[in-house]
């Protein structure tokens, strides 16, 4: 009877051990942090100290940790330490070696044929249980799970950006009458890369069109879309077309064509002039820097996207002086998650720049000053200024 009783009260251990392996191992597609956790809950009540060792090719080598004792929660080693066991003078595991010490347990980190590490656990004043030793393997195998579910995640991720970075060359040289300064930045989210693009084409006379857009979605479909219209809008803007012409004919190409919608802001700036003619198709308008740094927002009609075959774009003419620098940009830089998009437009409006700021250095200022560089989204942004003569 009392046999029974124990093999019952194993197995409901062992069963609350895997549980709390599957709530707290995988939290999120980051190996490194796969690795602390695996550490973190050997350590909870099977070890004194943990270890995980990852092959070269994983993302993050080493994780460690030990219980309440002081030494650090976690760490991470270098590639370079891939074949040791944990890193000298840090490692709480070499903290256990000695007469009291038990030999680390090496728990291998397989999952569907694939070795990805070792999971290295020891403790003073004893070895493991068989239970001990199965839950070991069994936490050590989700993190394997795990690991190749990141390893894949990272890969394709690697794949949509080196593909956009592929499509998304540089914009054109305007003419040498005009400064510019452009950006793209990728969301440091795990969300896939955007259709965000900004493009320069020289017109006659000195003229310049700038081009802002997004492709709405995200991933390699969304890149290769953005691809499309931007070769659309080289071959449509050769015809030196006012921009909301440009966009009535790339709405109906990419209506044609069954494209995904997308935004686009078109701005054809003539520095002898002083003018600057505006057209969107759904797209945020743009902001206005004067030479104290105050900015304002122009107000350019959003017609519809590109793609919807609806055409309706309106032009706009403003003055543009060689102290003014015109921001195009993306919606990742303002919009904010459950923020009203008027609230996000204020303070791209509030925001004030030092004077007589360069060009470049103006576009990292309003980065900095509204997070862009941290957005939820891609974030492209353009800067332009007229130069004096």
């Amino acid at each position: 009877m009392t046999a029974i009783s124990t093999g019952h009260a194993e197995r409901a251990r062992r069963l609350r051990a895997a549980e709390d392996a599957a709530e707290l191992i995988g939290t999120t597609l980051d190996a490194r942090t796969t690795c602390r956790e695996l550490a973190r809950f050997a350590c909870r009540s099977l070890c004194d100290a943990a270890a995980v060792e990852l092959l070269p090719d994983e993302v993050g080598p080493v994780a460690h940790e030990r219980d309440a004792g002081g030494a650090p929660e976690a760490a991470v080693a270098s590639p370079a330490a891939l074949h040791r066991v944990a890193i000298e003078g840090r490692t709480p595991l070499l903290e256990l070696h000695g007469p009291a010490a038990t030999a680390p347990v090496s728990v291998p980190l397989l999952a569907h044929g694939q070795l990805h590490g070792v999971l290295l656990a020891a403790r003073a004043g004893g070895g493991f249980t068989a239970h001990e030793t199965a839950t070991l393997h069994h936490a050590a195998r989700l993190a394997a799970v795990h690991l190749a579910h990141a390893r894949r995640h990272a890969a394709a991720r690697r794949t949509a950006l080196d593909l956009q970075r592929a499509l998304l060359a540089e914009p054109g040289r305007p003419h040498p009458n005009l400064e510019l300064a452009t950006r793209y930045l990728p969301a440091d989210s795990g969300t896939l890369v955007g259709g965000d693009w900004c493009e320069t084409v020289r017109l006659h006379f000195g003229r310049t069109l700038l081009v802002m857009g997004d492709v709405m979605g995200h991933g390699l479909e969304a890149a290769v879309e953005m691809s499309g219209y931007r070769a659309a809008l080289r071959y449509v803007a050769s015809a030196e077309l006012p921009p909301h012409r440009v966009l009535r004919q790339l709405d109906a190409a990419a209506a044609r064509d069954d494209r995904r919608p997308a935004t686009c802001l078109l701005a054809q700036i003539d520095p002898a002039r002083g003018i600057a003619a505006f057209a969107s198709a759904g797209h945020l308008p743009p902001a206005v820097f004067g030479a104290d740094g105050t900015a304002r927002l122009l107000p350019v009609p959003a017609g519809p996207p590109l793609g919807t075959g609806a055409g309706g774009y309106e032009p706009v003419r403003c003055p543009l002086t060689a102290d003014d620098t015109l921001l195009m940009f993306t919606d990742g830089l303002v919009e904010r998650r459950g923020e009203d998009i008027d609230v996000s437009l204020a303070r791209l409006a509030g925001t004030r720049l030092p004077a007589r700021t360069g060009v470049a250095a103006a576009l990292d200022e309003v980065l900095l000053r509204l997070g862009g560089r941290h957005a939820e989204d891609d974030v492209a942004v353009l800067a332009a200024r007229i130069r004096r003569r």
